[in-house]
């Protein structure tokens, strides 16, 4: 039983770390975009907002489950 908890956690580790390189590679895309527009839409710039806010979370949720992208 021991195993599974930790072949679950596992699981949910490396599903989190895929999430947060997802959530960095869709920040940096909206940023790229507003950065590039000449007048930013305030839509563009609250689904910039949302996109930061998600990636720095899902980072202090990493940090409280003391995992790393160099964890096995």
């Amino acid at each position: 039983m021991l195993t599974t908890k930790r072949s679950k956690k596992k699981a949910m580790d490396q599903r989190l770390l895929a999430d947060i390189k997802r959530m960095k590679s869709e920040w940096e895309t909206l940023e790229n975009i507003m950065e590039h527009s000449i007048e930013p839409s305030e839509e563009g710039l609250l689904d910039l907002s949302v996109a930061k806010a998600k990636y720095f979370y899902l980072l202090r949720e990493a940090r409280h489950r003391n995992i790393t992208a160099f964890s096995k």
